[in-house]
């Protein structure tokens, strides 16, 4: 599989407020060898902080969080260059 480049995993970020849900889904991607998880956090504004520092190829987005949920940061991170899949 591999990252758009083709050349090694490809790179996740998790974002959800609730620690028990991105734990259990970093040690689910992380399971896989296709996969690494490049960051995990609990709300929206700290992922399209992030997004451009790790360059991950796909988020996982929570709806529901607090400070920006996952609509208005998926809207944000989707209107940049390159954007990753989310």
């Amino acid at each position: 599989m591999g990252n758009g480049a083709g050349n090694g995993p490809v790179r996740v970020i998790i974002v959800d407020d609730d620690a028990i849900v991105r734990s259990a889904l970093g040690a689910y991607v992380g399971a896989s060898p296709e996969l690494t998880v490049v960051g995990a956090y609990s709300d929206g504004s700290e992922a399209v902080a992030v997004v451009a520092r790790h360059r991950p190829d796909v988020v996982l987005m929570d709806i529901r969080m607090p400070v920006m949920d996952g609509l208005a940061a998926t809207a944000d991170i989707l209107a940049k260059p390159d954007a990753p899949k989310v």
